[in-house]
């Protein structure tokens, strides 16, 4: 049986869940009035989002789907939305090894930036109530890591909005398009797992407005438009989305589904024609929206002011689940794990991130009232990570980690350095995690042997930074002293505040040759 439309009333007897709703009107009335437009189609979108807003729609409380854009990787969209009629399977994996199987229908259609003529028209629709984004924190990023523009960016900025290729000035242009058309508000809401997220999308829209003005592309009204009319709320969301496993296609095979393989993208998405993800999940939004907005609530999302959405995701992304997983990823690849859930196996990496969260971490964060920091924490080490039914790889969790340190470990590193109570030379497990990323970019696990590092947009940066720097063979080289000066990769210049003797020191013994991440660990773990 395919995933597709003609085979829905099959499908529906076969998942556990799915829409309550006529599929085939619902899209029709969408496409011809969109409320949502999102930009980002990957798993978190599909398996969580896309959900939260087919509960409303089931509710009675929405009557609009979801326009899909993808941004980055058009494979998605060639290989796993047009062949299944753009469903979806949203499959639970419980803890208890059962799994739930929800059909996802509300995604109406699935564009690329191809499509631009039909995004304009979804742009300029006067009941559009948001723009959503998860197309990952590198996304909204317009420098380069020398702290310059990038050039994409300088050339948009130069060409105006109708030659726009970075997505933020594609947005940007998008924005003047509705405000020139009917001066409309609307709110772009960033469901990405970054800090600040909103703040990121709006300085970057802000940025590029502002040098649109001075070159005379836009008009001073478009400015204070966006001032104005458009919101750019904060959310914090989490919810452990891993590639699709092996087990679950087999499940879904044995359900009755044909055509469930993964399919590896050129640009390395694992996508399939089902998403795979944990029971738990948090999606905190902040209640600033400009132009209506979807009923989040019968989807399970908090709701919130500024402040508790910035408390929530502080603790959660600078404290009580990123950073952990990130020393999970780097640890994980050298020391030669392949599951998340085995490394909670693993007695010093255990250890390593316990010290991280509840002795490190859990000083500088702030308990946002709506959910608790040590039970969160608690629940990340004792139910989340060990879960044997979920199949993340450190690898998948190591893509993209220049991106990911300046919030993870960086704002821990800040809290210590503003609090008159604390010292920043008290921090002793901090800079292992830092020096284990340094370790893991070496390419050589514990045993000597070489492995394939995942993607990262500043990988030939970080290589050159440590070039001369080989395992048996350390080097305090001019390339690592800029490394750990720049603020860009760790949020603070690690030598002003006085910790990069530390890391070093880590990092050298991390790599006196075969065995020593190990013994390191245990010399610092016992």
């Amino acid at each position: 049986m395919e995933l597709k439309l003609e085979n829905l009333d099959q499908i529906l007897e076969k998942v556990d869940k799915g829409p309550k709703y006529d599929v085939k009107k619902l899209r029709e009335e969408s496409i011809k009035d969109p409320k949502w437009l999102a930009f980002g189609s990957g798993n978190i979108f599909r398996g969580f989002i896309a959900r939260v807003n087919q509960d409303a729609i089931n509710a009675g409380k929405e009557d609009r789907g979801i326009s899909v854009v993808e941004t980055f990787d058009e494979e998605i969209i060639e290989k796993i939305y047009k062949p299944y009629d753009n469903l979806a399977l949203s499959v639970t994996l419980h803890k208890d090894g059962n799994f739930d199987t929800n059909l996802i229908a509300n995604l109406v259609e699935a564009l690329t930036l191809k499509d631009m003529t039909r995004i304009k028209e979804i742009a300029i629709n006067p009941n559009l109530e948001l723009m959503s984004f998860t197309i990952t924190e590198k996304g909204y990023n317009l420098y380069g890591s020398d702290g310059e523009l990038m050039g994409v960016v300088r050339e948009d900025l130069e060409k105006g909005p109708e030659a726009s290729k970075h997505l933020m000035s594609i947005v940007t242009a998008l924005l003047n398009l509705r405000y020139k058309e009917n001066g409309k508000a609307l709110t772009l809401l960033s469901m990405d797992n970054a800090s600040h997220n909103g703040d990121l999308v709006k300085n970057s829209v802000m940025l590029i407005a502002k040098a649109w003005l001075e070159k005379g592309f836009v008009e001073e009204g478009f400015i204070k438009y966006l001032e104005e009319k458009i919101a750019f709320p904060l959310s914090m969301i989490d919810k452990i989305t891993p590639r699709p496993a092996e087990d679950v296609q087999k499940h879904l095979e044995a359900l009755g589904f044909s055509g469930m393989e993964t399919v590896v993208t050129d640009k390395g998405s694992y996508i399939a024609g089902f998403v795979n993800s944990e029971e738990a999940e948090y999606l905190v939004i902040e209640d600033s929206f400009t132009n209506g907005r979807p009923a989040f609530e019968e989807g399970g999302v908090y709701m919130a002011d500024r402040d508790t959405v910035n408390k929530v995701e502080t603790m959660k992304v600078t404290t009580c689940l990123n950073p952990l997983h990130t020393v999970l990823a780097t640890y994980g690849c050298v020391l030669g794990h392949t599951k998340i859930s085995e490394e909670m196996e693993d007695t010093e990496l255990v250890k390593l991130i316990k010290k991280i969260g509840y002795d490190e971490g859990l000083k500088v964060v702030v308990n946002p009232g709506i959910i608790d920091p040590k039970d969160f924490i608690d629940e990340v080490i004792n139910v989340r990570f060990p879960n044997k039914f979920m199949p993340d790889t450190p690898q998948r969790i190591a893509t993209d980690t220049s991106q990911k340190i300046p919030v993870r470990f960086g704002q821990t590193i800040k809290g210590y350095m503003n609090d008159e109570n604390l010292d920043v030379a008290d921090l002793k497990f901090i800079p292992l995690a830092l020096a284990g990323w340094l370790r893991y970019l070496l390419g050589v696990n514990d045993e000597g042997e070489a492995f394939e590092l995942s993607n990262d947009p500043m990988m030939d940066y970080l290589k050159e930074s440590l070039e001369g720097i080989k395992l048996g063979d350390f080097k305090e080289t001019e390339g690592l002293k800029d490394l750990l000066r720049n603020e860009k990769i760790f949020g603070v210049n690690l030598e002003e505040v006085g910790l990069s003797e530390i890391v070093t020191k880590y990092f050298e013994e991390l790599s006196h040759g075969p065995g020593s991440v190990r013994a390191t660990l245990k010399k610092y773990l016992a």
